[in-house]
Parts: structure tokens; sequence; C-alpha cells
């Protein structure tokens, strides 16, 4: 894959990066032009405006509608908190490698434990494999399109992972600190890459993804995995702290898709508004690579990884 290059020279390159994320009109087909490829390289991200319909992303929204629908939040209250970490000793969490699973805001409950909003409105995200086993997640997340920008930023063997639709909901959506994402989906190379695609207008109201630019070239800072006993560790392997005041807002509007490198720095402000920021996030690895059994995302065999096909 392009991204395992020479660390030495990536890290000169990062000098000359500017405060900046490229963004892009969708290529037709989803073939990235050169352009687009070098900026990717360079940036570690980049946005791709009306990648996707809005009707697509309103087909995506109705369908996790009714997900959500089937939930009940009395018999599970599972939170995902990126602060607290709460998840990383929550065996509901731990196994939702293939399962369709759904994690509350940190703030969801009130000191009497009642939602403080709607169930729609409490939830963090819903997660990890949808696009295996929901129809309507499938063909999002399968397409011609979406196949050949995997193939043009070098896969040579993708898989989807995972998904994520994340609720950001308003009032109550939580922080995302910094993290690269290959700390929790690592390969050997590394090869991790996230498709995140806009379903509602991402915005700095709303908290929208921030990036640091170049941040991708620096190494991996943690490594997320299960011990032999199963419980969740994060284990430091660089403690420099992040360039925060490099980070560089990416607003996009519905349809757009941002494709970013497992390692790119990227985080998300608490959203107090009063409106959601609905988006839908595949992390796709190259299977030429090697995928540790102790990363905490496993599957059973009987539901093993698929590309785009």
């Amino acid at each position: 894959p392009l991204w395992c290059s020479n660390v030495d020279d990536l890290m000169n390159e990062a000098d000359a990066v500017t405060d900046t994320i490229p963004a892009f009109i969708a290529p037709p087909g989803g073939h990235l032009t050169d352009e687009m490829v070098e900026a990717y390289r360079r940036f570690g991200v980049i946005a791709l405006r009306d990648f996707v319909s809005r009707e697509s992303c309103r087909n995506l929204q109705q369908r996790a509608s009714e997900l959500v629908a089937e939930f009940d939040p009395a018999e599970v209250r599972s939170v995902f908190s990126t602060t607290r970490q709460t998840q990383l000793d929550d065996d509901y969490f731990i196994e939702s490698g293939d399962k369709i699973r759904f994690f509350l805001e940190d703030d969801a409950f009130d000191d009497r434990g009642e939602l403080r909003q709607s169930k729609e409105n409490s939830l963090n995200k819903m997660g990890h494999a949808m696009h295996d086993l929901d129809p309507v997640f499938d063909a999002f997340s399968r397409t011609p399109e979406l196949a050949a920008s995997a193939r043009s930023i070098g896969f040579e063997d993708p898989v989807i992972l995972q998904s994520m639709y994340i609720f950001k909901p308003p009032r109550i959506g939580g922080e995302v600190v910094c993290h690269q994402d290959s700390t929790y989906l690592y390969t050997e190379p590394e090869s991790c890459v996230g498709f995140w695609f806009a379903l509602e207008d991402a915005t700095l109201e709303n908290g929208c993804m921030q990036f640091i630019p170049g941040g991708h070239k620096a190494p991996l800072k943690k490594r997320n995995y299960r011990k032999p006993d199963g419980l969740l560790i994060t284990e430091t392997l660089d403690d420099s702290p992040w360039h925060e005041e490099r980070r560089v807002p990416v607003e996009a509007e519905a349809g757009t898709l941002v494709i970013f490198n497992g390692r790119a720095p990227h985080l998300s402000a608490a959203n107090r508004s009063s409106k959601s920021r609905h988006a839908y996030t595949l992390h796709v690895i190259d299977r030429t690579c090697h995928y540790p059994a102790n990363n905490w995302l496993q599957r059973s065999d009987e539901l093993p990884l698929r590309g785009f096909e």
C-alpha cells in the first residue's frame, strides 16, 4: 500500500504540509486522479464532495431509524466514550465485531437513570457489522465507486473490517479525543483506511471531524489489544503530544466522502447544538496484511471478511 514508505522520508515531507485539507468533486466512477492520490499521500486525508447522493444518505438514515426503533435501551445500557474509555471492559462492545449493537452517549442519562432526550437522540453509535448483516447497509457499503477508490490508493485485496453509524446527537453528542484508527484496527504492515460519509451536513457547530494534516507520517502513538484474559488495554508506543494547534476542521455537506489514513490523527468536538451530525464510516484493511488475533475486533468463522463485491 502507498502509506508503507520510509519513515524518515515521510517525516521530511510532513514539514511541508500546510494547514488545509484538500477537497475535490467526486471523480467519475470513483477512480481517484493522480492529483487526488498525491494529496491523500501528502495530507493523509482528502474530501470528495457529492460522492453519494443526498437521497442515498436519507435512505441510510431511514434504515438506521428502523433498526434503532427495535432497540430497547432498558435492556442494554452500553455507553461509548473516548474520554472515559468505558468500553474497554464491556463485553457487549468487545463482542460486537460480527453483530449490530447500539452504544449510548456518556451524557444520555439523568440523575435518576432516565434518558435525557429521545432514544434516537441518545445514541453515540451503532456498530460494527451492518455492512454484512443488513441489506440496505450492504448496498450502500459495496459499490463499484468505493471499490475503485480503494484500489486507487493502493489496496491490493481490500476487505471491509467494520462499519459504524455515528449519531453525534444534538446537545449531548460526545467529544472524540485525538486518536489514530490504526491504534484499534492494527495490521502488519499497517493498512487501515477510513471511508467516512457525511449523511447530514457536518459543521463546526455540530462537531465536524478535525484532522492534523500530515500527521499520518508520524509514528503510531498507541496500540490497543486484548490481554490473554480478554481485557482490552491500550499501550503507549510514543508519548509525544499531538500538534493539535495544527488541527483543521473538515466541514462537509451531506454526500461527502472523507478518506483518511489509519495513522491520520483526528478528533471532533462535542455537539452542543440543536442539530445532529449523522455519519457512516467503513474501515477497510488489506487482506494481504496480517491481522493480529489480539486485536479487539474479531469475528466468528460464520461471518468471514468480504471486500466490495
